[in-house]
């Protein structure tokens, strides 16, 4: 009887250790868009739309804890893919300043779209993808 509970145990044991080890080598996609979006946001962003993503009041919109970026993820997209030209709202607020475009690739607008959207207190679980960012026209 003991041999038996010896080997369930270890067989419990190599299926866990087993089970652990594969995880570790999955990787998160959106996690690793959003370190990739830190480091572009940090080159391109942070002037303008400071550290912290509160912006510059009046001047530069916010990115932290902003209801533009959650219900108009589209234009959001556009504007950091090409520049921004027009009167938005944000946060109930208006501004009507000039964003010039970036340069970024498709896959960079996609990172730094996913670490926006998910800093500061935004929250988006869709990723934003390099394919869906390459189907946006100005």
């Amino acid at each position: 009887m003991k041999l038996i509970i010896v080997s369930l145990i270890t067989l419990s044991s190599v299926v866990i250790i087993y089970t652990n080890q594969n995880n570790k080598s999955q990787t998160d996609p959106l996690k690793e868009s959003i370190q990739r979006g830190h480091e572009i946001y940090t080159d391109f962003c942070v002037s303008c739309h400071l550290p912290n993503g509160k912006g510059v009041e009046k001047v530069y919109p916010p990115l932290a804890n902003s209801d533009y970026l959650i219900k108009n993820r589209e234009a959001s997209i556009r504007g950091i893919k090409y520049g921004q030209k027009s009167e938005i709202v944000v946060n109930g607020q208006t501004y009507n300043g000039y964003m010039a475009p970036m340069g970024l690739s498709n896959d960079e607008v996609a990172d730094v779209m996913n670490y926006i959207t998910n800093s500061w207190g935004n929250k988006n679980d869709k990723i934003v993808t390099e394919v869906e960012v390459s189907k946006i026209k100005k």
